[in-house]
């Protein structure tokens, strides 16, 4: 991979006699940033994608109206400002008008109200169409206005657009259907070159209205294995990587010459069921399930205890002690009875996927489970897949199990409206749907007091532990290693790399 560099040359003395030059002291500026990471995108639509890895690097290239900053705040992107208004039915937002898409094009109030336009037709599978179903009406009064008209107030809809898969994208690409053929946003990188599972190569965005980017552009290498992504970093062939098994991430700091940048993050590791198929859609069948694991063993074992066992919601405004939820203490001879109750004595053979590399503990997560499982007469078969493949199977809910890293949020209705309401776009994800998960996610989408709302999602919570469609693990951390000479990097909780746009190498 090609090296750039720009020089200073601070001082020379000129050798009259022979006429010579001797450089005093020359310092080394590298413009280029040398990036690995262990899976690759899987697709460039940034409303459509669902794989972590597809959003860490569309990320970096689109933009959404607002982001969350490192501590879970939100703050402008391509809108400079927004108010809602006293009865919470309209959300307008002022957009920068400096910003402009990486074709040159202004980025308008147009493409807005195409970009949620587009989100909102069933036809385009959006990931995250549900949190959006609020919008009645867009007004563009100008160029650089848009004013979101609510059927309801939609306390949450604010923190659902800080999203990847609320990015704006140009009205022109929707009409020419060319999004996810190429890339053209907003953000601080240009997409120059992506060649799948190999590498891709980015390059600033000199227009980019969020300021000056550190660095002249990114070339990221796809290394499938992480202990060489961490062999690249000893040798100096790669300046900083992202990094997701924890077997690998606790090596670096042995490391003289590297820096592990370690942080809690919202995303969760979680057993998903589906209940729409038998014998997961008895009840005592799946509190079982729940009742015969040891989450913490679990996570001991698949991840080196990086992380701390979890209930439904992992954001710290909201998050409760796990062990006041249902059977979060193992129990297996209550498991045992259970199950006879349910008429499965004698147990059943279920199925549970997997995918490579997504996250790179999912395979040892689901032998640990297999085990557990076992004691209370489950037999478990664990199919292995390719990332693409597994988020197909995902998507079309094709699974008894998964063993899966789901997303998080600031916000528990942005988090999870999508899979536990009627009007959910991943119902089929999910499998599962009751009137007390669907009405507490409606309470807690209009209530604006938030000591009244932390009541509504402690009782959501609760509930779904009870009712087990899926067995919450654990949430992990979010690494990145990089040479010591890279600096400026701010991780967040969301695990984002939009961070890189600050980063330069000294």
């Amino acid at each position: 991979m090609k090296r750039h560099y720009g020089r200073k040359l601070i001082s020379c003395v000129a050798v009259a006699a022979g006429l010579s030059m001797v450089a005093v002291s020359t310092e080394a500026y590298a413009a280029t940033l040398r990036l690995a990471w262990s899976q690759d995108a899987t697709g460039l639509d940034p409303h459509k994608q669902t794989a972590f890895s597809s959003i860490r690097l569309l990320e970096l290239i689109y933009e959404p109206l607002v982001r969350l900053d490192s501590n879970l705040q939100i703050v402008p992107a391509i809108a400079e400002s927004w108010q809602f208004s006293p009865d919470g039915k309209e959300l307008t937002f002022k957009l920068n008008p400096n910003a402009k898409f990486q074709n040159g094009a202004a980025v308008t109030s147009a493409d807005v109200k195409a970009s949620f336009q587009r989100i909102l037709d069933q036809a385009t599978g959006a990931a995250a169409r549900a949190n959006f179903l609020s919008i009645a009406s867009i007004d563009t009064p100008d160029a650089t206005t848009v004013v979101f008209h609510l059927s309801q107030p939609d306390v949450p809809i604010l923190t659902s657009m800080t999203s990847l898969n609320a990015a704006i994208v140009p009205a022109s690409e929707i009409t020419a259907g060319s999004i996810g053929t190429k890339a053209i946003g907003s953000g601080p990188f240009k997409l120059d070159n992506w060649v799948p599972n190999s590498k891709e190569v980015l390059s600033a965005n000199k227009a980019w209205a969020g300021g000056t980017v550190g660095v002249d552009g990114i070339d990221v290498s796809v290394l499938p294995d992480e202990t060489a992504i961490l062999a690249s970093l000893r040798t100096g062939q790669i300046d900083f990587a992202l990094l997701n098994d924890p077997l690998v991430a606790t090596l670096v700091p042995k490391e003289p010459k590297l820096q592990l940048t370690r942080t809690p993050v919202l995303s969760y590791n979680v057993l998903q069921l589906n209940p729409s198929r038998k014998p997961m859609d008895q009840l005592a069948v799946r509190q079982a399930i729940s009742c015969a694991i040891d989450r913490q063993d679990v996570l001991d074992t698949a991840a080196l205890g990086e992380g701390k066992v979890t209930g439904p919601l992992t954001m710290p405004l909201y998050q409760t002690d796990p062990s006041q939820l249902f059977c979060y203490k193992r129990d297996v001879e209550k498991a045992k009875k259970l199950m006879a109750d349910a008429g499965f004595a004698n147990g059943f053979t279920a199925t549970v996927i997997a995918a490579t590399g997504e996250p790179p503990t999912a395979t040892a997560e689901a032998q640990v489970i297999q085990s557990q499982l076992a004691e209370i007469g489950i037999k478990l078969d664990i199919k292995v897949m390719e990332l693409n493949v597994y988020v197909d199977a995902w998507l079309k809910g094709n699974f008894d199990m998964a063993v899966a890293l789901n997303g998080g949020s600031a916000d528990p209705y942005s988090m999870y409206n999508r899979y536990w309401t009627k009007a959910g776009n991943l119902q089929k994800v999910a499998n599962y749907i009751d009137d007390t998960l669907d009405g507490q996610m409606q309470k807690g989408r209009v209530e604006t007091d938030p000591a009244k709302r932390k009541v509504i999602f402690a009782d959501f919570e609760k509930h779904m532990a009870e009712v087990s469609p899926w067995i919450w693990l654990y949430t992990s951390y979010g690494y990145t290693a990089e040479q010591k000479n890279v600096q400026g990097f701010v991780p967040t909780p969301t695990g984002s790399l939009f961070g890189l746009s600050k980063v330069s190498i000294k």
